[in-house]
């Protein structure tokens, strides 16, 4: 399947197929060539209009200021307007020249060089076009040099093939060492990053001396591919990645790329420090809200009213269902809970807690994973647990045997769950707005003002409660 310079290719071109994948092949890794180049990149071809132009491929440097704005992708422009890119692609030389830009605007310096394919012959020419008040160092003869050296290398050495080179931001540096492993290029960051390490100049030292003594760029030399490694300096965090410039299978040059993710790295370890704080946290919550219903279920015990067990039996079913969320929050590290094996566990807890010796019971539970944040899964683990508890106290008087099902489903604005079961059905005077029961009054609550949904329940065929409620509430979740 070909990219965008692909198809740009193949419509306005006469470029066979394996000139096109060379010209891919740039276009994918033309980000990063900007980046070190400090320069806006832009490829040409001939279109089949031999009048005009067309741009297959362009970027545009995160390391400065982009030269200009425009995106000029897949157009066409008449050939006499890029005279030096014309020349180019015409007699296959290198040209530096000066870009006239709009009236008013100022002009560019820009420098072209082609592009040819592996039998010799010009394909495409290339466009370094850089403000010309930008910084000496940043035009450097060196980096133009470098940026050859890798569209060379791309083209004919099968080391990057697939290689996706991470971005290059301004607060990266960047280093060049040639072939006897001088360093020939440091942009600033890269010297103020060394600074630190106590080595002061760097341009003209060997990485090899004992100052420098860089091992990860020998090594880069040595294995002649894409290389990438972290270094601790004292307190200094230093990421490294070095690309190997190869022609003829001998490495020329090797681009070092240096970043300081020292404050990066501290943050990372203060959020697992953190993250561990947090998941003990709802680790002994867990076991508090354990503790408290074995209290329960001692003072259930030494009652001698019906009445009290059967309250004690449901408050005991609610705290646990809200412990069985905290045990889920002590085992993870997202805030996200998958009500959907909350809702296993909340099954198996009431089945435990609430059914009479020898009843054989039924449950199925249907649909897919849905993630919930920790506050609205508590609110959701409720709700399920008193329908639930609801079917198993009440809807099986009478039986020894019943059915709950739990469907839940995901929709494009909400979510959408339903309990039922297969028992006596509801009263015929039954009405949810006037009801006396504490645990349908306290389902209520939670899905209208806690979860912002609706609750509905009809009888047929025993009882269905259907909750709907939306992913993100205002004000909420």
């Amino acid at each position: 399947m070909m990219g965008v310079a692909g198809d740009i290719c193949a419509k306005i071109t006469d470029l066979e197929q394996d000139q096109i994948e060379i010209l891919e092949l740039l276009a994918d890794n033309l980000q990063p060539i900007s980046d070190i180049a400090h320069a806006d990149i832009t490829i040409y071809c001939q279109a089949t209009n031999k009048n005009f132009l067309v741009i297959v491929a362009q970027a545009k440097p995160h390391t400065i200021h982009a030269a200009h704005e425009k995106v000029l992708l897949g157009q066409t422009v008449a050939a006499v307007e890029e005279a030096l890119v014309l020349r180019t692609l015409q007699n296959g030389v290198s040209i530096c020249g000066v870009r006239e830009m709009d009236v008013g605007a100022e002009s560019l310096e820009q420098e072209t060089f082609p592009v040819f394919d592996r039998h010799g012959r010009v394909i495409a020419a290339v466009s370094m076009e850089r403000n010309r008040t930008q910084n000496r160092q940043d035009r450097s003869e060196v980096l133009s040099e470098t940026v050859k050296l890798f569209m060379q290398t791309l083209i004919h050495e099968p080391i990057y093939q697939y290689a996706k080179f991470k971005t290059i931001t301004a607060r990266d540096g960047i280093v060049i060492v040639d072939e006897r492993g001088v360093i020939i290029f440091a942009n600033p960051v890269a010297s103020s990053i060394y600074k630190l390490l106590g080595i002061g100049h760097l341009l003209g030292r060997k990485v090899t001396d004992r100052h420098v003594n860089d091992r990860f760029v020998v090594k880069a030399f040595s294995k002649k591919e894409y290389l990438e490694q972290e270094y601790i300096y004292g307190d200094l965090v230093l990421f490294k990645r070095a690309i190997p410039l190869v022609v003829h299978g001998r490495p020329e040059r090797i681009i070092l790329i240096v970043s300081d993710v020292t404050e990066v790295r501290k943050k990372e370890k203060e959020l697992l420090v953190k993250s561990a704080v947090i998941q003990e946290i709802h680790h002994r919550v867990k076991n508090n809200l354990q503790t408290i219903a074995s209290l329960l279920r001692l003072q259930a015990r030494r009652s001698g009213s019906q009445l009290v067990k059967d309250a004690l039996a449901e408050s005991i079913n609610r705290i646990l269902s809200i412990a069985v969320v905290h045990e889920f929050l002590s085992q993870q590290d997202s805030e996200s809970i998958n009500i959907r094996e909350v809702t296993k566990n909340i099954l198996d807890l009431v089945i435990q807690n609430m059914l009479e010796p020898g009843f054989n019971i039924q449950t199925v539970l249907n649909g897919k994973d849905i993630l919930l944040p920790s506050e609205q899964a508590v609110s959701v683990a409720l709700v399920i647990n008193e329908l639930v508890a609801n079917a198993v106290e009440h809807g099986f008087k009478g039986r020894q045997e019943g059915s709950i099902t739990v469907d839940m489903l995901e929709r494009e604005q909400g979510y959408y769950i339903e309990v039922r079961d297969d028992g006596i059905g509801l009263p015929t005077d039954f009405s949810i707005t006037s009801t006396r029961s504490l645990g349908l009054q306290i389902v209520q609550t939670l899905v209208k003002d806690d979860l912002g949904g609706e609750l509905s329940i009809i009888s047929r065929f025993g009882t269905t409660a259907a909750i709907t409620m939306p992913k993100v509430r205002k004000g909420g979740f």
